[in-house]
């Protein structure tokens, strides 16, 4: 976004000629148009922060690490009341972030992650998983299992875990109540 402001600057002043007329006339519409589309994306994510803000339960959910408003609204949006929370709805939150198993002959082998349920939901579950595992490059205290993860996996395979994790941990918090807490045993160096 900072260098489509730069380019704004740029083709607003007339008395640059590095870029030609026709072209300047063409650049200045799309740069207007996306200043356009992220002064209303900005204008939403006030108003979904505002929601967040009033609600208890997605107050409760941002306390998880990783959880911002979006993820929180989305999770509130699909699930409907967490008082009335019936198996199925459960299961939906997590589904799509565990292995398809196969199993034949009592062999059980575990695939690709099953792709179900609700596709937005977990897309913003892992990326806000891998947001996590930036940090945890960075030096953010994380647990030891996805320190030890990460030294025999691959980066993506710990974000899917990790945002099945923080899945089931929605879940909890949303049937129990209360708010998210690390234990100090997870988090020793």
């Amino acid at each position: 976004m900072a260098s489509i402001a730069k380019l704004l600057a740029l083709l607003r002043d007339e008395k640059d000629n590095r870029i030609p007329g026709a072209a300047r006339f063409a650049l200045i519409q799309f740069a207007e148009k996306i200043e356009l589309l992220t002064t209303r994306i900005e204008k939403l994510d006030r108003e979904i922060l505002v929601a967040v803000r009033k609600d208890p339960d997605a107050r409760r959910l941002r306390s998880i690490p990783g959880v911002g408003p979006l993820i929180a609204a989305t999770v509130r949006s699909s699930v409907l009341d967490a008082c009335v929370l019936r198996l199925h709805e459960i299961l939906r939150l997590g589904r799509g972030l565990t292995p398809r198993a196969q199993s034949s002959g009592g062999k059980e082998r575990l695939g690709a992650i099953s792709m179900r349920g609700n596709r937005q939901l977990r897309t913003l579950l892992i990326v806000g998983a891998t947001s996590i595992i930036k940090l945890a490059n960075r030096g953010l205290k994380v647990p030891l299992w996805i320190r030890t993860m990460l030294q025999r996996r691959p980066v993506k395979v710990v974000s899917v875990a990790l945002a099945n994790k923080i899945a089931r941990t929605i879940w909890a918090l949303l049937v129990r109540g209360g708010i998210y807490q690390a234990s100090a045993a997870m988090l020793k160096p």
